[in-house]
């Protein structure tokens, strides 16, 4: 990783998400657990919930940290984190998978490194689709 970070960090907005699709735990768990074996990740164990009145949140734990996520079904949302320390993870092939899953119309990506040296400043990149 660069500058000695132990771990990225990538937070993704999906919008113009399709309701049903966002709205279903299990639609929405079955998205995270192939977007986590698409990026190479061991996956260790999952949790999802549904909220009433709507929206799933849920994570999916990988031995290289974590994947999570929540849905605003009313709103066409969905939010992604990503975090990994694993060099062979490609996060990039969920958050496509994701976005053609989850229906989206655009997604912005934003990442940072985690765990850097003391003294090492975190840079934020940000990226529009």
């Amino acid at each position: 990783m660069e500058n000695g970070a132990l771990g990225r960090h990538i937070m993704a907005e999906y919008h113009g998400c399709d309701p049903l699709v966002i709205g279903d735990k299990d639609a929405v768990r079955l998205l995270m657990l192939e977007g986590a074996r698409l990026m190479n990740a061991t996956i260790v164990t999952d949790v999802f919930h549904t909220f009433n009145p709507h929206g799933v949140s849920g994570v999916v734990v990988i031995a290289e940290s974590h994947a999570a996520v929540h849905t605003w079904p009313e709103r066409g949302i969905a939010s992604v984190d990503i975090f990994s320390c694993g060099a062979n993870i490609k996060p990039s092939a969920a958050l496509d998978f994701l976005k053609q899953g989850f229906g989206a119309g655009r997604r912005s990506v934003m990442e940072i490194s985690r765990g850097l040296p003391e003294g090492v400043a975190a840079e934020l990149i940000v990226k529009k689709e």
